[in-house]
């Protein structure tokens, strides 16, 4: 910055030499100006007086010319000045110096329109009425019947003659002037340009983001206002930056933490911005599809067609279309429109929202529906036929009573069945109360093999246990016992004669899950295939349905044990092989000390 001031200098030096010239002209020009604005602040006075004391007849008489050029004529002995009234369309309709009829519309005049807009016209000009350097100054009025202008002009030859007589004392001040000027320029070169220095500085510093940089300037010119300027404004743009920032952060945390998918393309198809849900239900990542076209999603036909029918409807819709990449999945897409701030089209925002989990609910409710209707069909079935038998009368009172006791074993299948049905619905909507309480695992087992012992020895199944003493767990003992008795049932139900169940405790120590215990119901029964493990927690689902008919099974007890271990806030899982046995292991959180 230092050449900067050595340059002002010069220049400071170059016009104190030629000061006698430049100033003189700078002074006459101060001098003149300075008495052209005296002159138009008397002519604008003069205006208003003008306006205060004429009258301004209605001009429906048509001699508003004749009226208002006399009154200009008077106007101007008064004032000293030339007088000119005009018409709001720019027509002269008054003028002391000249008939109107011969001046040109002024409409387009330069004090005119400055009038117009600001309330005061104000120009210099050489006037070809009267031939000289004229001043003129007008006013905008609307008083009585005339809406117009008025305007009033005088001859700067006064003004001339004052800056000639001007000149003389200037040159004794000019001379004075060039000597104290050359003595301070420096001076107020470095004053000038060292603040100066110190702006530029943090600006620059501002420039390279470093909206912490400030002017320390104890100033009250303009310079001092500058420096508070530049401070404000690194203030602001600190602000609005952290601003951005925070709304950045929150809009990326939104759309990161979106479980539906969001998909946005600009009008010509090129995707603009994609989160990571959708990055999950696509199968693709952000960076290789953003800036690209839609089209180059090629695994995906249907969404394609989704995407290219909603940008030529430019409409909102709601489409479901399933989508075999990366997984089989039903997706719900919702496209809506994204216009500019002036209603322009920009592109389409759809949002996908994943809704394979919601038909699968659908289509097992509508299965269930229909397997409660035919579990229900068979057991009515016998009852109605047997009591239309019995109705048409039987001589034989031993196949009476047979009949009667099937009637009686399939409304007890029936009620087996509601019951069923009514725990498992309690279960699904959360109406089941869950009353905690410590529970002895030894002691709790043992009261439940004596209920299961009588029904094993029928087949001859050894059943054994192995609980260690000390363990306890907090839980509700109604449902667990509803729990541990279907899987010893279904255990001893599929286990053949001479066999074995057992049930074994263990306690672990997880890092993610802290205290848990495993509980095994282990059998040497006929086994599970393969093909049936992923369904045999489903509603009615059998492996061998005459086999669970015949045993007395509804087909939603290991349904209604899932519910309840997961009530507990544990896990079930079941691990078999044909002919072989089946394991089902449940964990369970420890009692929490304290």
């Amino acid at each position: 910055m230092k050449p900067f001031r050595n340059r002002l200098t010069l220049i400071i030096m170059t016009l104190i030499g030629i000061s006698m010239l430049g100033a003189g002209f700078a002074v006459a020009s101060v001098f003149k100006q300075y008495h052209i604005n005296l002159l138009e602040d008397n002519m604008i006075r003069e205006i208003n007086l003008i306006q205060g004391t004429l009258n301004f007849p209605d001009n429906s008489s048509g001699k508003e010319a004749e009226y208002y050029t006399a009154k200009s004529m008077q106007l101007q002995q008064l004032a000293d000045a030339r007088v000119t009234f005009i018409a709001r369309n720019g027509s002269v309709i008054g003028d002391s110096e000249k008939s109107p009829e011969l001046m040109d519309n002024h409409g387009e005049r330069e004090e005119i329109r400055q009038a117009e807009q600001r309330g005061t016209g104000r120009s210099i000009r050489y006037s070809s009425t009267l031939g000289q350097d004229m001043i003129y100054v007008a006013r905008p009025v609307t008083q009585g019947g005339f809406d117009g202008y008025i305007r009033l002009s005088m001859s700067l030859e006064t003004v001339d003659e004052g800056v000639r007589k001007g000149w003389m004392v200037m040159g004794a001040g000019l001379l004075i002037l060039f000597v104290v000027a050359a003595l301070v320029s420096y001076r107020i070169a470095a004053g000038l340009t060292s603040p100066l220095e110190k702006i530029t500085s943090v600006a620059r510093n501002i420039s390279r983001l470093d909206y912490d940089a400030r002017v320390h300037l104890e100033r009250k010119d303009e310079i001092g206002q500058l420096a508070s300027a530049i401070n404000g404004m690194a203030d602001s743009l600190q602000t609005q930056l952290q601003t951005i920032r925070d709304n950045e952060g929150l809009l990326r945390s939104v759309l990161s933490n979106m479980t539906g998918g969001i998909l946005m393309l600009s009008g010509d198809g090129t995707v603009v911005l994609i989160n990571p849900a959708a990055e999950g239900m696509l199968g693709i990542k952000a960076g290789q599809i953003r800036g690209r076209s839609y089209t180059d999603l090629r695994q995906h036909y249907e969404l394609n067609k989704v995407i290219e029918e909603g940008l030529e409807r430019r409409e909102r819709f709601q489409e479901e279309r399933s989508l075999y990449f990366p997984i089989e999945s039903v997706i719900r897409f919702d496209g809506v429109v994204m216009t500019h701030e002036d209603g322009t089209y920009r592109g389409m925002l759809f949002h996908l929202q994943d809704v394979t989990e919601i038909r699968r609910l659908e289509r097992m409710r509508s299965e269930f529906v229909a397997n409660v209707s035919h579990e229900l069909k068979t057991p009515l079935a016998a009852v109605k036929g047997f009591a239309e038998t019995l109705l048409g009368g039987v001589e034989d009172e031993k196949t009476s009573r047979s009949f009667i006791r099937i009637i009686y074993d399939e409304s007890e299948r029936l009620n087996r069945l509601i019951r069923d049905i009514l725990e498992l619905s309690k279960i699904e909507s959360k109406r089941s109360v869950m009353e905690y309480s410590p529970i002895h695992l030894s002691t709790f087992f043992e009261s439940l093999f004596e209920f299961m012992l009588p029904h094993a020895r029928d087949k001859q199944i050894q059943m054994k246990m192995d609980v260690p003493d000390e363990l306890f767990i907090e839980g509700d003992e109604d449902k667990l016992r509803q729990i541990f008795t279907n899987l010893l049932s279904n255990a001893v139900n599929y286990t053949q004669e001479g066999g074995r169940v057992q049930l074994s405790v263990d306690e672990v120590l997880s890092e993610e899950h802290g205290e848990r215990v495993i509980l095994t119901v282990k059998d040497s029964g006929i086994g599970i295939p393969k093909k049936d493990l992923p369904r045999i927690f489903e509603r009615f689902y059998r492996v061998d349905k005459a086999r669970s008919r015949g045993s007395g099974g509804t087909g939603l007890g290991l349904s209604i044990v899932k519910h309840l271990v997961e009530l507990h806030s544990g896990t079930i899982k079941v691990d078999s092989e044909p002919g072989l046995g089946s394991s089902f292991v449940i964990e369970l959180p420890m009692l929490q000390e304290g």
